[in-house]
């Protein structure tokens, strides 16, 4: 069943990424890790669904969204950065694979993260973040989401790696076969599980180098 839902706040998280804080319509449940088809009640927008993740906790009394607009593609993610309180939009019930299963490892390239923020803040507040790495790839420093949250987060390690800047203390490059091996080496045969989420191609890379290295399906969560 769709629901229509009233912007109350928005504000820019990075240069061309906001968060977006709605109300929450009666009973509306959903878990931590998933996702909704959303569309501008705007004229001309209505038809144009896309699919954006709760960024909120599933018991916090509004809904929350993290999004990447994107002003050059003409599109529902170009009209984002216009967004403003008390536009609406319609909503779909909520769905997606990803969900905590247990500590790990969470692979995240740019918004690929957003899956994550749910569970990593859920873990932080439950003081359950021990075992907890984010790595975390962005083309830039101010292009990192929610970096200064998570290096608050007591119990999280984190690694940032930089595509399209070359400086300490950030990995450069990105997320490749030596940054999943350094965590998988000393995980061996353990219960520790490996979440990825971001384009396509860093997804299918991820997954395909962790199997080369003997990490079995049932430990890797993906939208996939």
């Amino acid at each position: 069943m769709p629901h229509d839902i009233t912007l109350r706040q928005i504000d820019p998280v990075t240069p061309d990424t906001y968060q977006l804080v709605f109300d929450k319509p009666d009973g509306f449940t959903f878990t931590a890790g998933q996702a909704t088809d959303m569309a501008l009640l705007k004229e001309g927008w209505e038809a144009e669904k896309r699919p954006f993740t709760f960024t909120s906790l599933p018991d916090d009394p509004h809904l929350e969204f993290v999004i990447k607009s994107y002003p050059d593609h003409d599109g529902v993610t170009e009209q984002i950065a216009k967004m403003a309180a008390g536009d609406r939009v319609r909503i779909t019930e909520p769905w997606g694979a990803i969900a905590d299963k247990g500590h790990g490892v969470f692979f995240a390239g740019g918004t690929g993260v957003t899956p994550f923020i749910p569970i990593l803040r859920a873990r932080a507040r439950e003081g359950t973040l021990a075992g907890c790495t984010l790595v975390l790839a962005a083309r830039t420093e101010e292009e990192l989401i929610l970096k200064s949250e998570w290096d608050q987060m007591q119990g999280l390690e984190t690694l940032y790696v930089l595509s399209d800047e070359n400086k300490a203390p950030f990995d450069h490059g990105r997320i490749c076969l030596e940054v999943a091996n350094e965590f998988v080496a000393g995980q061996g045969e353990g219960d520790h599980m490996f979440y990825i989420c971001g384009p396509e191609g860093m997804v299918e890379n991820v997954r395909n180098n962790l199997t080369y290295m003997g990490v079995s399906n049932d430990r890797i969560v993906t939208e996939g």
